[in-house]
């Protein structure tokens, strides 16, 4: 389907393109925006960063507050899209005493769509369905602004109380990319890392910036991805699961028969396995 929408991108009326466009990054990041219920805090962001940002979407967590989920959506979606998703979580009553922070990407032009101003984490340069479209021509200058970011909410949560080793990073696609990046280059050590239908961002300095500050090298991640994932190739997201393993990361990974970029029911219990695993419940708040 993908290849499908690209073709028509050769010689499309000007509507048409930017109804292609439209389709395209409504396939890319947003899986399931079925839901915008929540708790918005009326907190304004820990730092004042060079692009505008708004609030994250929060849930507070039913029981004595412990340990903090932070999601990344992907490329044209806002956090309210992974809502449902959380609202499953909190329904099934076994990650009580954790608080999700789903934050909102800032609009930006987006090259692979003509320019077009969409929300993102960074930039693409193209959206063909092949890895090294994705691979090169990276917006380095994006995706390390996006993780001082992400590391200005870690912060947050630490100043709140919350222990490094009780927070955990994810995402889905470009969020997925931006929660391996930040999260295994944190300058503190987290509790786990989640990447769905994701790739590993500046794979070729990815080591090197690991090394900056290398606390997170026993940290677990867990990878998934659809099996016929035409957006973010399958292939690619294996490339990157085999890259981390040979970087010795404790790194899992899944494939979904038959799904494509997108998530389903069995991915997301696996995903609350792995926080239960990460975050069990009982551990107190630090008290310093």
């Amino acid at each position: 389907m993908i290849t499908g929408l690209l073709l028509l991108f050769e010689k499309p009326t000007r509507n048409l393109r930017y109804i292609c466009i439209f389709l395209l990054v409504t396939l890319l990041g947003a899986w399931n925006p079925t839901s915008i219920a929540g708790t918005v805090s009326a907190a304004s962001d820990p730092v004042d960063m060079a692009m505008p940002r708004a609030v994250p979407l929060r849930f507070a967590a039913s029981a004595k507050h412990t340990a903090t989920v932070i999601f990344l959506h992907g490329l044209g979606d806002t956090g309210f899209g992974w809502a449902s998703a959380v609202e499953g979580w909190i329904r099934r009553d076994k990650l009580n005493e954790v608080k999700f922070v789903l934050p909102h990407a800032p609009r930006m032009p987006i090259t692979a769509a003509e320019g077009m101003q969409l929300p993102g984490w960074f930039d693409i340069a193209a959206l063909t369905g092949k890895v090294e479209d994705i691979r090169n021509n990276q917006d380095e200058r994006g995706l390390m602004e996006t993780r001082d970011y992400i590391s200005s909410l870690v912060q947050a949560e630490i100043d709140a109380g919350i222990p490094a080793n009780r927070i955990v990073l994810g995402g889905f696609s470009q969020g997925g990319a931006m929660a391996l990046l930040s999260g295994l280059t944190s300058k503190v050590k987290l509790g786990g890392v989640i990447a769905l239908s994701a790739w590993l961002p500046l794979d070729s300095k990815f080591a090197a910036l690991a090394q900056e500050s290398n606390v997170n090298q026993d940290t677990p991640v867990f990878m998934a991805h659809g099996s016929v994932d035409t957006v973010v190739p399958t292939p690619f997201g294996k490339m990157s699961y085999e890259a981390l393993k040979k970087l010795n990361y404790p790194v899992t990974m899944k494939l979904y028969n038959g799904m494509g970029h997108s998530a389903c029911q069995e991915e997301l219990d696996d995903v609350e396995t792995f926080l239960l695993t990460r975050l069990p419940q009982g551990e107190g708040k630090s008290e310093l």
